[in-house]
This record gives structure tokens, sequence and C-alpha cells, in this order.
């Protein structure tokens, strides 16, 4: 099997895990094409005495950790969240964050982690920790929950209010999505796929996005349908059936990016 085939069920996660630590589609997949390309230039360099799946990871953070995140915003085009998220920035450190999403929405070990990015094990349990209580610290939010299933939609909304956040609603249909949506604006949306009723999560978003600008982390049980990176996709993505972490991080990753939620000085 060629390496090309070997990291090409990888390359979907990848992605998510890109675009979580970059807060945007566009950010994310440039630095995996980056990667890709480095290892298309340069195949014998690729780590061979790893799992694949690492050793893609390692690649990307080798492209990463030499890269700045003002190098990806275009001052002049920068927005009022990306001017935030860069001051976030300066108030955590990137690899507390880097750690907290390997290791709760990409399931790496602490192990695995702290080969990824270059520290010890003993060290990756408290860079997760101190991630958690810093971006919790700065973001609160009010949260609109999409999901059919009310078992799954208890637990999330249990996480939400866990984390200090308000639940403004929990719709099953993509109509009663976006009327809870306009009776109450939400500034985060957690939205799963398919409906009670057959119609799509994706549809009740795009409704709610033409009247709100808001983040959306979005669940699935087919991630890789929604991170092919050749179209419009999702920044936040959780996989079905998801831990509590994986919840948590998405969120406070989300939240991290987003205007809205910036709390009073």
């Amino acid at each position: 099997m060629s390496l090309g085939d070997e990291l090409a069920p990888h390359l979907p996660f990848l992605r998510r895990y890109a675009r979580a630590l970059t807060g945007s589609q566009a950010h994310g997949d440039n630095f995996v094409r980056t990667a890709l390309e480095a290892i298309v230039e340069n195949p014998d360099e690729f780590p061979k005495d790893v799992d694949p799946r690492l050793g893609l990871y390692r690649t990307f953070h080798a492209i990463w950790s030499t890269a700045h995140v003002e190098d990806t915003v275009d001052p002049a085009g920068a927005g009022e969240a990306e001017s935030i998220a860069q001051a976030r920035l300066s108030r955590i450190t990137p690899l507390s964050r880097q750690a907290l999403l390997l290791t709760s929405l990409e399931g790496f070990s602490n192990e695995d982690t702290a080969y990824l990015i270059d520290t010890s094990p003993d060290n990756v349990e408290s860079l997760v920790s101190e991630a958690m209580s810093e971006i919790e610290r700065q973001t609160r939010a009010d949260v609109l929950i999409i999901e059919d299933e009310p078992i799954i939609a208890m637990d999330i909304e249990t996480i939400v209010r866990d984390l200090g956040h308000n639940v403004t609603g929990v719709a099953v249909t993509r109509d009663e999505a976006v009327a809870q949506a306009r009776s109450h604006p939400p500034s985060l949306v957690l939205a799963d796929i398919q409906l009670a009723d057959d119609s799509s999560g994706i549809d009740a978003v795009k409704d709610i996005l033409q009247d709100f600008k808001v983040p959306v982390i979005f669940i699935t049980a087919f991630p890789e349908r929604l991170l092919t990176g050749s179209r419009p996709e999702p920044t936040f993505l959780i996989t079905k059936p998801f831990q509590r972490a994986t919840v948590k991080a998405a969120i406070s990753q989300a939240l991290f990016f987003d205007a809205a939620t910036v709390p009073a000085a």
C-alpha cells in the first residue's frame, strides 16, 4: 500500500482538527494542504517508526509550529472575531489548546499527544487542564440544541449547563429550530444532522445563519462526509457516539473564536 493510500482515511479527521485549532475552514484546510505538500515533496522524511496517523499529525504540527496565527490573517481584512481571537491567544498558550483538542476531540492518548507536540506525557494532563480552565473562564453563551434523540439531547444539555452556559431551547425539527432561534437568539448552536421529521439539521442551521451570525457545532455519525475540503463545510464537528470531554472541548473552542461571547471588562 502506498503512503497516500495509508494517509487518505485520516485526512478528514486532520481537517477537523486543523479547523478547530484555527477556528476557520479556510485556514485549517490551508495548513493541511501545506502539510500534504511537504509530505509529497519529501516522502523520505515522513516518520516511519510510528502509525501513519501519528506521522500525519506530526507532520502537520511541524508546519503549525513554524507558523504564527497572525500570518494566517490579513490585517487589512481582519474582522472583529479574528482580532478578539488573537487577543485571547495572548492569554492562553497554543500548546495547551493543541493538547486539549488532540486528546478530547481527536482521541489521542497522553503519550501520543506528547509525541505530537514535543512534550512529556506527564505534562499533557496539566496542559489540558490549563486550556479548559482558561477557555471556560473566558466564554459564557446562550446555546440552542438541535437534537431529536431525547437521551442525547439531555446529555448535551447537562454538558452545556455544567460548563456554565445557558440553554435557550432544545429543538427536534428544522422548523422548530428556526422558530426557537428567532424567539431567543443563541450565541452558539449545537446541531444534529438528521432530525425527527426527516428534516436536515444542516438546512436548519442555514436558515438560522440567514438571520444571525453564530458559531455552530455539528454532531454526526459520519463526519468524513462533511470534511472533504472541497466545499463550504463545518469548522467544528463532533462524531457520534461522543465523549463528554469531546463536547466540552468543541464548545470551548468554538466560543474561543466568537466575538459575541467576550466577557465584559
